[in-house]
C-alpha cells in the first residue's frame, strides 16, 4: 500500500494544504466545547461576568476591597484603575463615564485602565479572595448575623448600626482577622470553579449598584459567544469541503495513473505473462482493484490524518478540563481497540479471498457470455447456470460474512459511547453536586470525550476498510512488479540493407516457462522476399509457436532468429514488428468501421491503398454490398460479421500496412476453396519483393510455395517444395493423402 501512496509524491503541496486544512477543523472542532461551557458558566450562571475583576467599582468597595490586601496588592489593584471624579476628567469625559455608570453622579469610581491579558489574569488572582470576603460579609445571613453582633462590641457606639463590612474595616487587621478566620477557611477550601462563580455574582451585584445594565451585559456575552461559534462551524464546514474536494482529486488522480501503469505494463506484456494471469483478474485488478484503493485513499486523507489531531487535542483539551474523570476516556478507548481488535482478526482472511472470489466470477461470467452460442448449441445452459450460481455463492457468503462481522461493529460502538456518556454524566454530576466543577465544565468534557472516542471510531473504521483495499493493492503491485520476459536491447543494432526481408532461424529451440520438455528443436530455415515459405504439420507439431517467435511474442530459449540480417532480441520490439503484417488465426476486429480496422496498422493509408488490400483479401465483394460501405460499423469483437469476412478484413489490415514480412498463422481455414485460391493469387501477382510466411492446414493452401517446411513434435522432418516432399518425406506424404486423393496430387 505504501508503494501505491509513493505516486502522491507529485501531490505533496496539495497534501500540505489537506493537512493544514484539517488543523484547522480539528482546532474549530475542538473549540466548540470550550465556547458552549462558557455560555452555560459565564454567560448564564454568572450573568456574563468572566472574571472577578471589575471593569468599574465604587470607591468605597474599593476602600473595603484593598483593606484585605497587603501593601503589595494594593500597589497592584491601584495602579490597575483609574480614579474618575467630577473633577478628574473633562466634562464631556464625565458626561461618557455618567452615562455609562450612573452611581457616578452620588460617589466616585474606579475604572479599569487598558491591561493585557497577563496583567489581568495577575490582578484576577489578586482580587478573587478580597472580592469574596467582602461580598460574603455583604450578604445577609445567621452567620453575619451572629458575626455582626461579636463585631458591634468592639466598635464604637456610631458604627454600631453600621452594615458588618464597615464594622469590619474600622478593625485593626489582626483582630479583624481573627473574626474572618472562618470566612477564609472556607473560601480557601472552595474549588476555583465555584470561585470564580461567585466572584462574578459580587462583580455583578456591584455593576448593578453602578447602575449598570446587567442583563444587556449577559445578553451581549451569549450573543458574541453565539457568533464565534456560528464562525467556527463555518470555519469547520468550509475545511471539510475543501479537504473532501481535495482528497477527491489526489485519489482520482492516483487511480488514473494506476490504471494508466497497469494498463502499459499489461500492454508490455508478451505471451508468458498473459499465461500468469488471466484476461477477467487483468480486467477486475484494473477496474475493481484500483476503485478500492481510490475509495480508501480518499478515507484515509479525511478520516486517518484527521483522527489523531482530534484525538490528540481532546485529550489535551480534556486534562485542562477535569483530570479526575480521565480513567473513563482510558476505559472507552480500551474497549474499542479491543472490539477492532477482534473483529480485525475474524474478518482479515475473508478479505484476501474476497478478491479471488470476485476474479472468479468475472471468469465464469466472461467464459459464459462468450460461448454462449456453444452453450447453447449443446444444452448445456442448466450446468452453465449450475457454474455461475456456485461462483457467485461463493461470493456472496464471504461478503455476508464480511458484512455480518462489519454490524457488530456499530452497535458495539454505540453500546461503548452511550456507556461512556452515562459514566461521565454520572461521576460529573457528583463533582458539580460537590463544587468540585461547573455544570459548562461537565457538558464540554462530555463533548471532548466523544470527540475522541469519534476520532478512534473513524480510524477503527478504516482498519477495518484498509484489508481490502491492502488486498487489492497487492494484486496491482503484482501487476506492476512482474517482470516482463522480453525486453529492448540498451543498444538497437542497426538493419542490413542486403538483408530487408530475409526471416532466419538458427538451431531455434523453444520450451513455455515452467516447462520440462520442448515445443521446438533445432530449427533451421531461411525465408526470402518475394518467395512464398510454408509450415505445415500436425495439430501442437508446432507451427503457430514458431511464427509467434519472429515478432517476440516469446523468446526463444535456444539459437537465434534473424530479420534483415540482425538478431531480433537486438532489435526494438516497435522497429521489428513495424516490419511484420501478422494475422492470427483467429481474425480480431476492434469496434469502430471497416475502413477503421483495415487501416488499423497504418492509419494514413489512402483509399486507393485501402481499396486495393480489401480486394487483395477478396473481401470488396461484401463490403460492397453492404449500404455504408467502408463506413460500415463494427461491433465489439466484430460480432456482425461472419468469421470468414471477419479473417478477411484481418488480412486486408495487414496487407494495407505494406510490411516487408507477411506471416499468415492458419489464416486461410476460415476461408472457402474458392476465396481461398483467389487470395493466394491476389497476394503472388500484386504482392512482390514481400517475404511471405504461411502457416497452413491444408494442402491446396501450400501447393504453389517455394519452401514448405514438415514439422513434427517440434522438429523439421521436411523441407522443400510439394514435389520435393512427396518424394522424400513421408509424414507429409501421410498429411497429402489424408486430405487428397492420389489423382488429385498426381493433377495438382
Amino acid at each position: 500500500m505504501l508503494k501505491i501512496l509513493k505516486l502522491l509524491k507529485s501531490s505533496w503541496a496539495i497534501m500540505l494544504v489537506v493537512i493544514a486544512l484539517l488543523g484547522l477543523q480539528a482546532y474549530c472542532d475542538l473549540s466548540l466545547p470550550t465556547y458552549t461551557s462558557d455560555i452555560v458558566d459565564v454567560g448564564i450562571q454568572g450573568g456574563g461576568i468572566k472574571s472577578a475583576v471589575p471593569e468599574a467599582i465604587e470607591e468605597n468597595y474599593m476602600k473595603a476591597v484593598l483593606y484585605f490586601l497587603d501593601d503589595k496588592g494594593q500597589k497592584e489593584v491601584l495602579d490597575s484603575y483609574t480614579l474618575v471624579t467630577k473633577d478628574s476628567v473633562s466634562a464631556e469625559e464625565y458626561k461618557d463615564y455618567l452615562d455609562k455608570y450612573p452611581a457616578l453622579e452620588k460617589e466616585n469610581i474606579y475604572v479599569l485602565k487598558d491591561l493585557d491579558k497577563e496583567k489581568t489574569d495577575n490582578l484576577d488572582q489578586i482580587i478573587d479572595d478580597p472580592m469574596l470576603i467582602v461580598g460574603s460579609l455583604g450578604m445577609e445571613g445567621d452567620a453575619t448575623a451572629k458575626l455582626k453582633e461579636q463585631v458591634a462590641k468592639l466598635v464604637p457606639a456610631e458604627l454600631q448600626k453600621a452594615p458588618l463590612l464597615a464594622m469590619i474595616i474600622s478593625l485593626p487587621k489582626e483582630e479583624a482577622n481573627k473574626f474572618l478566620e472562618p470566612i477564609t477557611k472556607k473560601i480557601e477550601d472552595t474549588p476555583d470553579s465555584l470561585k470564580s462563580q461567585g466572584a462574578a455574582a459580587i462583580v455583578k451585584y456591584e455593576y448593578q449598584a453602578l447602575g449598570m445594565d446587567t442583563d444587556k451585559i449577559q445578553t451581549h456575552y451569549i450573543l458574541f459567544t453565539g457568533l464565534k461559534m456560528l464562525g467556527l462551524a463555518l470555519i469547520a464546514m468550509i475545511s471539510t469541503v475543501l479537504v473532501g474536494f481535495f482528497a477527491s482529486r489526489m485519489a482520482a488522480k492516483l487511480g488514473k495513473e494506476l490504471r494508466g501503469k497497469v494498463f502499459r505494463k499489461v500492454v508490455s506484456f508478451s505471451n508468458s505473462e498473459f499465461d500468469h494471469f488471466s484476461t477477467a483478474s487483468l480486467i477486475t485488478r484494473n477496474t475493481n482493484d484500483i476503485q478500492q484503493i481510490q475509495t480508501m485513499l480518499v478515507f484515509l486523507i479525511r478520516i486517518v490524518f484527521y483522527s489523531p489531531i482530534l484525538a490528540i487535542g481532546g485529550i489535551v483539551k480534556v486534562l485542562n478540563t477535569n483530570v479526575s474523570m480521565t480513567w473513563i476516556i482510558a476505559l472507552a478507548v480500551i474497549l474499542i481497540i479491543t472490539i477492532v481488535g477482534t473483529l480485525f482478526i475474524v474478518a482479515m482472511p475473508k478479505f484476501k479471498s474476497l478478491q479471488k472470489l470476485l476474479d472468479r466470477l468475472n471468469l465464469v461470467t466472461r467464459e459464459i457470455l462468450t460461448g454462449l452460442s456453444v452453450i447453447r448449441a449443446f444444452h448445456k445452459e442448466q450446468s452453465e447456470e449450475v457454474r455461475f450460481d456456485e461462483a457467485n455463492r461463493d461470493l456472496t457468503k464471504t461478503n455476508l460474512f464480511v458484512n455480518r462481522a462489519m454490524t457488530f461493529m456499530m452497535p458495539l460502538m454505540m453500546l461503548v459511547m452511550n456507556g461512556v456518556s452515562v459514566l461521565i454524566i454520572w461521576s460529573g454530576a457528583h463533582g458539580v453536586n460537590n463544587g468540585e466543577m461547573q455544570v459548562g465544565d461537565l457538558m464540554a468534557f462530555l463533548q471532548y470525550t466523544m470527540q475522541i472516542i469519534m476520532s478512534f471510531l473513524m480510524f477503527s473504521m478504516i482498519s477495518i476498510m484498509l484489508p481490502r483495499a491492502s488486498v487489492a493493492a497487492g494484486r496491482v503491485l503484482e501487476v506492476l512488479d512482474s517482470k516482463v520476459t522480453i525486453h529492448d536491447p540498451v543498444c538497437p543494432q542497426a538493419l542490413l540493407p542486403d538483408k530487408k526481408g530475409y526471416v532466419e532461424f538458427k538451431s531455434v529451440d523453444f520450451k513455455y516457462p515452467n516447462a520440462d520438455d520442448k515445443v521446438l528443436e533445432d530449427i533451421s530455415f531461411t525465408a526470402e522476399p518475394g518467395k512464398t515459405t510454408a509450415i505445415i504439420g500436425s495439430t501442437g507439431s508446432g507451427k503457430s509457436t514458431m511464427v509467434h517467435l519472429i515478432p517476440r511474442f516469446y523468446d526463444v530459449t535456444g539459437g537465434n532468429i534473424f530479420v534483415d540480417g540482425v538478431d531480433i532480441r537486438e532489435l526494438n520490439q516497435h522497429d521489428l514488428r513495424d516490419k511484420i503484417g501478422f494475422v492470427p488465426q483467429k481474425g480480431v476486429l476492434f469496434t469502430g468501421t471497416i475502413e477503421s480496422n483495415i487501416k488499423y496498422g497504418k492509419t494514413d493509408a489512402s483509399e486507393e491503398e485501402m481499396k486495393k488490400a480489401a480486394r487483395i483479401a477478396q473481401a470488396v465483394d461484401f463490403i460492397e454490398e453492404k449500404t455504408e460501405k467502408y463506413q460500415t460499423p463494427i461491433s465489439q469483437g466484430g460480432s456482425n460479421v461472419s468469421g470468414g469476412q471477419k479473417q478477411r478484413l484481418s488480412i486486408a489490415r495487414a496487407i494495407a500496412k505494406d510490411p516487408e514480412i507477411f506471416i499468415f498463422d492458419d489464416s486461410f481455414s476460415a476461408l472457402d476453396y474458392k476465396t481461398d485460391v483467389l487470395l493466394r493469387k491476389a497476394l503472388n501477382e500484386e504482392i512482390e519483393n514481400k517475404t511471405i510466411i504461411i502457416v497452413a492446414q491444408r494442402i491446396s493452401t501450400i501447393l504453389h510455395a517455394d519452401q514448405i517446411i514438415v514439422l513434427d513434435d517440434g522438429k523439421i522432418v521436411g523441407k522443400g517444395t510439394h514435389k520435393e516432399l512427396l518424394k522424400n518425406c513421408d509424414v507429409y506424404n501421410q498429411i497429402a493423402l489424408s486430405q487428397l486423393s492420389k489423382e488429385e496430387l498426381a493433377y495438382e
